[in-house]
């Protein structure tokens, strides 16, 4: 049997690459109101920049790791030297990397913090 009623459309809101969009993006109504809506966007209240959150650890051996990767290639490529030859310096470049890395962090995260307090009192 035919079915009587028509059904409903629903708007494809999916993208190109197959991602669907759910949710209702109202447009602004007057070009003061995008220009509202942009500024609030850009001004990063709610955004955490570099230097907000202190230094971790992780974040410390990560780029330990890229250093001195970057530094056994460098050795290799440039230098010539074997890669036997090469990897015990770069592990320890990496030992001495990681942890001058988190404490140059934090030294710098402290002294931003203290003219963030200094600037807040004022």
């Amino acid at each position: 049997m035919a079915q009587t009623k028509k059904k409903r459309n629903r708007k494809r809101r999916g993208t190109q690459a197959g991602s669907i969009d759910t949710r209702k993006k109202a447009r602004p109504r007057n070009r003061q109101e995008a220009r509202g809506r942009a500024k609030s966007k850009s001004s990063g209240k709610n955004r955490v920049q570099k230097g907000d959150a202190p230094p971790t650890w992780g974040s410390a051996i990560l780029r330990g790791i890229i250093a001195s990767a970057v530094f056994v290639v460098l050795l290799v490529l440039l230098f010539k030297k074997s890669l036997p030859q090469a990897l015990p310096i770069g592990v320890f470049l990496l030992v001495f990397y990681i942890p001058a890395g988190y404490y140059m962090d934090s030294v710098l995260w402290r002294r931003r913090e203290r003219a963030r307090i200094r600037a807040a009192g004022k």
